[in-house]
């Protein structure tokens, strides 16, 4: 026995398909510019009230490191580096958070694995 098909649903089906994959090619344009936007964009967080500031590229590159000589004491090394972690982790969070809430912005809040 043979099924019928009717008329004109392999055309439906092809369109259908057609406007998913633009708009899937849409997103991921989307998608492509914001990333570009985010590595260009500066996040600047600080530590110890102001005492170490970083600059950071959405790339993630360290552009600056600012410590007041207040800070920095040889013979209290440990609280200077904790203030460089402390900074260095609330700038790559920055940068983390920003990406995550712009990308459901595009994404309808569903998640892509391996975009980033």
């Amino acid at each position: 026995m043979r099924a019928r098909i009717p008329r004109g649903a392999n055309q439906n089906n092809a369109q259908n398909m057609n406007s998913m994959i633009r708009q899937a090619q849409k997103m991921q344009d989307q998608i492509t510019e914001l990333q570009d936007d985010i590595e260009a964009r500066e996040f600047t967080a600080t530590a110890g009230g102001g005492a170490v500031e970083l600059v950071m590229t959405g790339k993630k590159t360290i552009k600056s490191l600012t410590i007041q000589k207040e800070v920095i004491d040889p013979e209290d090394a440990e609280t200077l580096q904790d203030l460089i972690i402390s900074v260095v982790n609330e700038a790559v969070e920055q940068i983390e958070q920003t990406t995550e809430e712009e990308m459901s912005k595009i994404t309808g809040g569903v998640s892509l694995p391996g975009l980033f």
